[in-house]
């Protein structure tokens, strides 16, 4: 097949569609950067060995999955024109985004206040140091996923999804998939490489 070949349309979308795929990969290059430090830094003899993750860490792993459950649900209905339910469906998966984000703040409460390790300083630790900036990086990313889902949400109000052209949300929904996988990622390699 001819991938010069159609409309300005679809060469846009596909031009479209390939940046973010770019993006991703440049991304989860990044973040597999992220963890290789961390394996080679857990030879250190200060490295905890039997740290604990956070309570809250693994309630936003929940939150997480479902947050990709309903935007998977929400951009089905706004394709098929059900835009009562699509909206709906945005709304709750937008709502889960800023619970997730809720819930790793308080993830770092719980390293500050019950483990008595803070980001950097003379009570910090190289392990939890680590666990700090890798999932901080990771909600800046999901900061990015939430902005971009308000734009959708604003589009869909204004009804710009209608006959087939629902390029935005197909975009936003495979980046919020991206980093819901990338947060589970993250937490099994945080619970199983100590």
């Amino acid at each position: 097949m001819d991938y010069t070949e159609g409309s300005e349309i679809m060469k846009r979308r596909r031009a479209k569609k390939m940046m973010l795929w770019f993006g991703i990969i440049s991304l989860s290059m990044s973040f597999l950067g992220f963890t290789s430090a961390y394996i080679v830094s857990s030879k250190r003899d200060d490295w905890l060995k039997n740290f604990d993750i956070p309570q809250s860490f693994y309630y936003s792993l929940a939150v997480i999955i479902l947050s990709s459950i309903t935007m998977h649900f929400a951009s089905k209905n706004v394709k098929k024109e059900n835009n009562r339910m699509g909206m709906i469906l945005l709304w709750v998966t937008f709502l889960l985004g800023v619970s997730f984000v809720w819930l790793q703040l308080r993830g770092f409460d719980e390293i500050i206040g019950l483990f008595g390790y803070n980001p950097t300083g003379p009570t910090s630790n190289i392990t939890y140091t680590y666990i700090f900036l890798i999932a901080t990086v990771h909600i800046a990313h999901i900061a990015v996923a939430l902005i971009s889902l308000l734009v959708v949400i604003y589009n869909h109000f204004k009804q710009k999804y209608r006959n087939g052209k629902t390029l935005g949300i197909e975009l936003v929904a495979t980046f919020w998939h991206f980093v819901d996988i990338l947060w589970i990622y993250l937490f099994f390699f945080f619970y199983f490489v100590r």
